[in-house]
């Protein structure tokens, strides 16, 4: 008898609909294969399956078992087609009205105790099941608050096969899973970090804030122990809140990596990814044999903290370009190619020599000419222009430190951001982009039109820094953004000398 069974498989970011066919016939010595291109994990289901049914008081049958997982040209990975085969098998033994599978989705790994054990990619698969019009999705408890987000769709989470079966059946009421959006959203958009405990810094601090308000990338040069980390994770604190969309698009991809808590099933802070120096290429930028999102994936709509930069590999530096220059990152395999949305801002961290004592005045710098330029050479100048903001943080003397003096807080200093991003978002209505940060060629000679005197200062200092065309670009959008924060219309000299100013390793270069 042959019984069909709806599923879902995670491609990238987005789910596909995979029809689960299984048949069983008397015909031939007992078999169970499973055929459209499964990987091992997909193979080793019936390894599961069979005591799965067997210690839940259901008889294995022994005869010939085709599982097909249609469309049979898609490569397909992972536990979830455990919960769906093993109720094609039981449909098929009429052991339950197939037309009682109708119109559900069911995703799933079996326990060898007849369990159900979560599985990644659930936020992806919901979205499709409600595009596609499913009135349900069945799927193990632990995943039913985080699919519960999409609004329109019921979701039953089910502890075991028996209570899924029983409520095929109708024998067991199970109320779908309902979540309060607005509440988690609250609840978890709180900071505990605050720049109000950031002592001094005030050039590094307004730097950040030009940053967030425009979406713009920043390098942080200076010495040990001067509070670049701790600014760099003050950052998001800053930054608009959170839109629902741009919620569920990171969510999405932390849902596909597996990221997911059942406390929090929905991003509603801005993620922080601060992935290791020694990290590799495709951890970074994502891939693998068949792919999966890297760290500037994981990074999207937040920031991608790299601290010791030159510390990086070479190669590991380069891959990032695609992503800073256009907002995705391309992923090409033999088994498939996949693009990723990698909208972050990265904020980078580095000393200014090996020592980390060049500039300043307490520490003697033990480092040669030859070994700061070395140093310094490990970042290439491409990748130098595709960040908006050099700035210096040098140490902070003591008597700041030791001073009841509070900075100002985050919340005043996002409202500015805030007001900045709305002057943006209606300037870049009719463009599709939503920030200066990511003005191309086009939006720069339309929105960037300087006075006079901002001119005459933008010229004499691309000839005395000797600054590239990017160089150039970068300038302009930074002004556009201060000018954005004082709420001008226009760009007059003193944008555009503020930002000269964040552009610290141009000139110490000259």
């Amino acid at each position: 008898m042959l019984s069909k069974v709806q599923s879902a498989y995670v491609i990238g970011v987005d789910a596909h609909i995979i029809e689960v066919e299984v048949d069983i016939s008397s015909l031939g010595l007992p078999q169970f294969s499973v055929v459209g291109l499964p990987d091992t994990a997909v193979k080793e289901s019936k390894d599961r399956i069979r005591p799965a049914l067997k210690n839940v008081g259901y008889n294995f049958p022994l005869k010939r078992i085709t599982v097909n997982l249609a469309p049979a040209d898609l490569k397909k990975e992972g536990s979830a087609f455990d919960l769906p085969i093993a109720l094609g098998i039981i449909a098929s033994e009429g052991l339950i009205d197939t037309k009682s599978l109708d119109g559900y989705m069911f995703i799933g790994e079996l326990s060898l105790d007849g369990g159900l054990k979560p599985v990644r990619g659930v936020l992806p698969i919901a979205i499709e099941a409600k595009n596609r019009g499913f009135k349900g999705l069945v799927l193990p408890k632990e995943n039913s608050v985080e699919a519960a987000i999409v609004e329109g769709l019921d979701v039953y989470g089910m502890t075991n096969l028996p209570e899924t079966i029983e409520f095929l059946k109708g024998i067991r009421e199970v109320k779908p899973t309902i979540v309060k959006l607005q509440d988690i959203m609250t609840q978890n958009a709180v900071y505990e970090e605050d720049f109000a405990d950031v002592k001094g810094q005030e050039h590094a601090k307004r730097a950040l804030e030009v940053a967030a308000a425009g979406s713009h990338n920043v390098l942080m040069v200076g010495p040990p122990g001067s509070g670049k980390t701790m600014l760099a994770k003050r950052l998001p604190t800053i930054l608009p809140p959170m839109t629902f969309n741009e919620a569920i698009e990171a969510t999405k991809i932390h849902s596909v990596a597996g990221l997911i808590k059942s406390d929090t099933p929905i991003l509603a802070r801005r993620p922080v990814r601060s992935p290791h120096h020694t990290i590799s290429d495709v951890a970074l930028i994502g891939g693998g044999q068949i792919p999966k999102p890297g760290e500037v994936s994981l990074a999207h709509y937040g920031i991608l903290f790299l601290d010791e930069l030159p510390e990086f590999k070479r190669n590991v530096l380069e891959v990032l370009r695609q992503p800073l220059e256009n907002g995705v990152v391309n992923v090409s395999r033999a088994v498939a190619s996949v693009t990723y949305p990698a909208q972050f801002v990265l904020v980078a961290a580095m000393n200014p020599c090996p020592c980390g004592y060049f500039g300043d005045n307490r520490h003697q710098c033990t480092c040669s000419p030859s070994m700061i330029s070395r140093y310094r050479a490990r970042i290439s100048g491409p990748l130098l222009d595709r960040i908006d903001l050099h700035i210096e943080v040098p140490a902070v003397p003591f008597r700041e430190l030791s001073t009841e003096y509070a900075g100002e807080p985050s919340q005043k200093i996002r409202e500015r951001v805030v007001e900045a991003r709305k002057i943006q978002l209606d300037r870049f209505k009719k463009d599709g982009i939503f920030s200066n940060g990511q003005m191309k060629t086009r939006h720069i000679k339309k929105y960037c039109v300087l006075t006079n005197d901002a001119q005459n200062i933008l010229n004499r200092a691309m000839e005395m820094l000797g600054l590239s065309a990017r160089a150039y670009s970068r300038i302009l959008k930074v002004s556009r953004t201060i000018a954005d924060i004082d709420k001008s219309e226009k760009i007059d000299a003193r944008h555009v000398a503020e930002a000269i100013q964040y552009r610290t390793l141009d000139r110490t270069s000259q």
